[in-house]
This record gives C-alpha cells, sequence and structure tokens, in this order.
C-alpha cells in the first residue's frame, strides 16, 4: 500500500490533483489506514498511471472517464474508443493548423519590422493595424 505521497512520486501527479480526481470520481476513494491516512493499492497506481498518460495526451477528464469506463468491459467492442480517440486527433490537428497561422503571421511581423524606435516599428503598427485603430493604443 502506498501513502498519497508515494503515490504522488510514483505517478508524477500533485497530491491536490490526486484528491480532485477522488473528488471527482476518476479514482476511487482510497483505502484509510488507522490514522485516517489515505492508502492506495496497486489498482490505483495503474488508474492514476493511465489518467496521466491521457492527461498528457491532451484528453479531458470527460474523455478520460469515458475511457475509464470502457476499460472495465473488456469484451466490448473498441469504436466508442476509436471516436474519443479520433475526436482528440482532430481537435489537435485543427489546433496545429490554427499555431501555424499564428506562426505564419508572428514571422511576418517580425522580419518586417526594421525600425530603431517603437513610432516606427512595424510590430505596434501591424497589431493596431488589427484592432481597427489607426493609431497604437
Amino acid at each position: 500500500m502506498l501513502s498519497i505521497g508515494e503515490l504522488s512520486q510514483r505517478t508524477e501527479v500533485k497530491v491536490p490533483t490526486i484528491r480532485y480526481y477522488e473528488e471527482i470520481g476518476l479514482l476511487p476513494p482510497a483505502e484509510r489506514s488507522r490514522g485516517n491516512q489515505r492508502r492506495y493499492g496497486r489498482a490505483a497506481l495503474e488508474r492514476l498511471a493511465f489518467i496521466r498518460h491521457a492527461r498528457d495526451l491532451g484528453l479531458s477528464l470527460d474523455a478520460i472517464r469515458e475511457l475509464l469506463t470502457l476499460s472495465q468491459q473488456p469484451e466490448m467492442p473498441c469504436d466508442e474508443a476509436h471516436r474519443i480517440a479520433g475526436a482528440h486527433l482532430e481537435h489537435i490537428r485543427a489546433r496545429i493548423a490554427q499555431l501555424k497561422r499564428l506562426e505564419a503571421e508572428l514571422t511576418r511581423i517580425v522580419t518586417t519590422c526594421h525600425a530603431d524606435q517603437i513610432g516606427d516599428c512595424h510590430i505596434i503598427h501591424a497589431l493596431a493595424e488589427t484592432t481597427g485603430f489607426a493609431e497604437p493604443l
């Protein structure tokens, strides 16, 4: 059995986050020692590692909850897990496309600015133009 601190160290999940996951039902309530300290077994360690990996991939807590529920039913088809992962992949691809557009615009603004003073700074003027104001704020 692991204390909450030991579980935190092994999974690299902060103690308040572990408590939060218990509070919202992602982790089942921990067993308690005679001194009322939380005690976690191997199942909690594995479940928390699963949650941590899913969070590292950017999955929402709702998606993780669904995947955890699915993981408890090994005979079921994998379609729903594919749907969840596929939807998240599409979200990530859209975000990457948005970041690429952002990168291109910032590159354009930065590389075209050769001013020595803020009054002549293309970066400031370009940002002011997108607000609809003629003069920098």
